[in-house]
């Protein structure tokens, strides 16, 4: 008897299914869809693709669809904190609209409604790039700076940067008065932007270095934005022809002071004040100098203004007072009578420049702030770009 049963359920089930393929001939007709298992028309996409690894910090993230609108869009880090970004006035692009963050995994949920009213969905995840070093760079004039007008503008980096394109197209200079100017690099830890002449007086200067995420080469990428704005002074020159011991300051091409002076010894190549146009560096009220090879340590000097990290300086020399605006005496500084020293060291910027010429040595270009020693094209044949 159980037997006789399941052959006849088996039967029946085959009659049913010769009658069904029967109906289906004499008609013409198709089996109805479930219209359910129809996949929505919207589609979703995402760039970076789910599971991509490696994804530049900078490069914005986008979730797209066609055929339908984006009613929902999340990008998370791993603390679900959400990235900003904006939809388009279709809604049918979503675009990140801050950088991302090293080494770090971002989750999508996006929803998106089609034509057909059906929702499609997408979720899934993909990780950041991880530098192998980040890099501290600092920029200068600081903030609120005056400067004098040969200040150049200078961007260090804590290790050599192999990309210098990359890094110099991060780069920007926007001034109040339109100014022709140009990067240069000096080293490969060092570029520097000066204007092809003197800044014009009382110029505003914003400098923008967008260097996070920005790749250096050799896997070091770049660690933080750095930007600046600062003030261009007055315009104060120094100029001192070394054979006529003088030193003259001129305000706006007028002469305004001219000091008695002794500069470096005229017999000894390395002992002169070097030709060249060189800027105030900093301002000292006083200073030590030592340079055992020439048998003094220890000096302390007065009003003292750097003009080069080669060790020559505009100072007080009272100790010179029988040579100043005679002789050229000193060691390669421009020595000044005191009073004389402090009334130039309270009118100067750093960043005014000082010319000298009339010696037998010119300025070597080993100093930190060498940008005025080189000619124009010169310069512009440094740049990267």
């Amino acid at each position: 008897m159980i037997e006789r049963r399941t052959v006849l359920r088996v039967a029946a089930v085959a009659g049913s299914a010769g009658l069904l393929a029967a109906c289906s001939e004499r008609t013409g007709g198709t089996a109805d869809v479930d219209p359910v298992s129809v996949p929505p028309k919207a589609r979703i996409t995402v760039d970076p693709v789910v599971e991509a690894a490696d994804v530049p910090v900078l490069k914005p993230v986008t979730v797209s669809v066609t055929d339908g609108a984006l009613t929902e869009v999340q990008l998370t880090n791993a603390e679900g904190t959400a990235v900003a970004g904006q939809l388009n006035a279709d809604k049918t692009v979503w675009t990140s609209s801050e950088p991302l963050g090293y080494g770090k995994t971002y989750t999508y949920a996006a929803k998106a409604k089609g034509s057909d009213d059906k929702v499609a969905e997408l979720g899934g995840s993909f990780a950041t790039v991880t530098p192998a070093r980040e890099v501290r760079a600092t920029l200068n004039p600081v903030d609120h700076a005056e400067v004098g007008v040969a200040m150049p503008i200078s961007v260090k980096f804590a290790e050599a940067v192999s990309d210098r394109t990359a890094v110099q197209r991060a780069l920007s200079v926007e001034t109040s008065t339109e100014v022709e100017g140009s990067w240069a690099w000096l080293s490969d830890r060092q570029v520097d932007w000066r204007p092809r002449e003197y800044w014009p007086a009382n110029t505003e200067v914003s400098v923008t270095a967008k260097l996070y995420g920005v790749h250096y080469g050799g896997g070091a990428y770049g660690r933080a934005d750095v930007t600046t704005t600062f003030l261009i002074g007055r315009n104060q020159v120094v100029k001192v022809h070394t054979p006529e011991h003088r030193m003259r300051v001129y305000r706006d091409g007028a002469e305004v002071a001219n000091y008695p002076c002794s500069n470096g010894r005229d017999n000894d190549p390395e002992l002169n004040t070097p030709n060249g146009t060189v800027i105030v560096m900093t301002r000292e009220p006083t200073a030590i100098f030592d340079n055992a090879r020439y048998g003094y340590t220890n000096i302390k000097k007065k009003w003292c203004c750097r003009i080069s990290n080669h060790g020559e300086f505009i100072h007080e020399n009272e100790d010179n007072r029988a040579n100043i605006g005679k002789d050229n005496t000193s060691h390669g500084c421009v020595n000044l009578l005191e009073a004389d020293a402090k009334a130039y060291f309270d009118s100067a910027l750093i960043g005014d420049p000082v010319e000298v010429t009339g010696s037998k040595a010119n300025f070597p270009t080993s100093s930190d702030v060498m940008d005025w020693l080189l000619d124009w094209d010169t310069w512009k044949s440094m740049s990267a770009l």
